[in-house]
């Protein structure tokens, strides 16, 4: 036997091995898993569990049926029939954000958002990120973000004009969407690392930054089998994949524009020195370099220049996407509900300003009740998963009853076993907020809130929307604002329809809900819009 047939046979008798070696660990994970127990459907198929039933329904089907059925802890299988839980639990949600030690994020979600921004905020775990977490708080203040809110009102007003600039004949199609990705896209440009994307000119494509995070966002959100297998095996990262060079160049790309930026933010601070009334850049990057050369730390507590550099596609896939998707869903449920668009313009019209302070927009209470009601019904992120790195015990609030009859409160967790943990699950609960949990109602934030929801263990609002814990949304407070700043201008500039009709009007999954639209899938995430200026009068 040749050399080349002994490789041969000696790589495919290691791949082999190892092939038999996985699928007896899963086989034997699934035989003595503790979520054996728990109750949930029944599998549809072997291979596949209920992984086609959660595909067909946007993952829906846990929240509108199967916690119905099953309580709001139930076990659902995916590939193999491999358990995984499913928990809108709110004491189960609570013990898992308080012990992040305990639980991690899964391997292949930090692959995938890896992939794009690196070693930050959303990457690292443990001490990591606690330090980086400590050393980014200053720049997230509510008093720094006051700071942010003339830029979020100029990029609306600019916006504003440009949709007005399109309407010929009383009224004009927009897509909603794409504009206000391209409009969060130049606003945390601006206030994240003082970085004009020039999103909204007409050649924004062609800006270098621009272009690279949106080839790397496309290509590391991509989901199919073959980046489901690396995420799950990384010995098959090594193998090049479809966009692994596009995505390579990209990150490249963000790396080189970071060092700049990096560069530029340490040179003002040396020549102004930290005292607060010499510091006068306020994007967020320059804030937390600022925090990070404090004489107050410890050099063990500081983040490196590869962990301060990764915060700059952090802080884009953080505060673009999120912001744009949720500014989008509330104009299409003011489009769904005229009666409460006409209260919310009536609301907003009567602000004798067009330049609203931040203080201005948190004393709205209808706009504010607007911004909560949408980020519940319509939260970007559905669910997020954990895996178990060490055994522990899992408390409920709602115990459940096993095939034997017998009640539990508490699941014993094994090392390695996966969870989902609810968003919209817990935020749309009819056990939680009563039975018109499911309907777009903003008046419901301005009545006495049902009891039950003081325990959900978010940070804010009685909502997941923004998680809770270490982990919650460090930058739930811009978003916030950025959101309210958005409808601000352009709910006084137009009245908006739905361009079809509001049953075409679905959500699709990749990292964070969007709307497409039912008969143009194909097209991507879009929401059609017919907008005409409003009549003052």
């Amino acid at each position: 036997m040749n050399f080349a047939m002994q490789l041969i046979v000696s790589v495919f008798g290691t791949v082999l091995t190892y092939g038999l070696y996985v699928v007896f660990r899963l086989l034997y994970s699934q035989y003595t898993s503790t979520f054996r127990i728990v109750p949930g459907p029944p599998p549809s198929s072997w291979w596949t569990g209920n992984f086609n039933e959660i595909l067909a329904t946007e993952n829906t089907i846990f929240y509108k049926k199967w916690t119905d059925e099953y309580g709001p802890t139930i076990r659902f299988r995916l590939f193999f029939n491999i358990s995984r839980l499913y928990t809108a639990d709110t004491k189960a949600l609570n013990h898992i954000l308080l012990h992040d030690s305990v639980y991690h994020k899964p391997a292949i979600m930090r692959w995938s958002l890896g992939r794009i921004s690196g070693p930050g905020l959303f990457y690292v775990q443990d001490h990591k990120h606690k330090i980086q977490r400590k050393i980014m708080n200053p720049a997230f203040s509510p008093g720094q973000l006051r700071e942010f809110t003339q830029t979020f009102l100029a990029k609306a007003s600019e916006l504003r004009d440009i949709w007005a600039s399109q309407i010929n004949e009383g009224e004009t199609q927009v897509d909603a969407l794409s504009w206000l990705s391209k409009t969060t896209l130049d606003i945390i440009g601006l206030s994240g690392f003082n970085y004009d994307f020039h999103a909204l000119s007409p050649d924004g494509d062609a800006n270098e930054l621009h272009h690279a995070f949106s080839t790397g966002f496309q290509v590391a959100t991509r989901l199919n089998i073959w980046t489901i297998v690396q995420g799950v095996f990384s010995i098959t990262r090594l193998i090049p994949s479809p966009g692994s060079a596009a995505l390579r160049r990209a990150r490249n790309t963000m790396r080189h524009i970071g060092e700049q930026l990096l560069h530029e933010s340490k040179a003002y601070l040396k020549a102004t020195g930290e005292k607060a009334e010499t510091w006068r850049a306020r994007d967020l990057l320059s804030l937390l370099v600022r925090s990070n050369m404090s004489t107050d730390l410890q050099d063990n507590q500081r983040m490196s220049d590869a962990d301060v550099i990764a915060q700059v596609p952090t802080f884009l896939v953080a505060g673009h996407d999120t912001t744009s998707v949720g500014t989008t869903w509330a104009l299409y449920a003011l489009t769904q509900h005229k009666s409460v668009q006409n209260k919310l313009r009536e609301e907003l019209l009567s602000v004798p300003t067009e330049n609203p302070t931040a203080e201005d927009l948190n004393s709205l209470p209808y706009l504010d009740a607007v911004v909560r009601e949408t980020l519940r019904v319509h939260s970007p992120a559905p669910e997020t998963a954990r895996v178990a790195v060490k055994d522990d015990v899992l408390p409920l609030n709602i115990p459940f009853t096993d095939r034997s009859g017998v009640v539990h409160h508490e699941i014993r967790i094994k090392k390695g076993q996966h969870f989902l943990l609810a968003i919209s699950g817990v935020n749309m609960s009819k056990k939680l907020w009563g039975e018109d949990a499911m309907e777009f109602r903003p008046e419901r934030w301005l009545e006495p809130l049902p009891e039950a929801v003081s325990s959900i263990p978010g940070v804010w609002g009685h909502m997941m929307t923004f998680f809770g814990g270490s982990h919650g949304c460090i930058g739930y407070r811009f978003a916030l604002l950025e959101m309210k700043a958005l409808l601000f201008i352009l709910v006084r500039a137009f009245q908006m329809d739905l361009a079809v009709p509001g049953e075409q009007i679905i959500s699709r999954t990749a990292v964070v809900q969007r709307p497409h639209v039912r008969d143009e899938i194909e097209a991507g995430g879009q929401l059609p819009v017919l907008i005409k200026p409003c009549s003052r009068a």
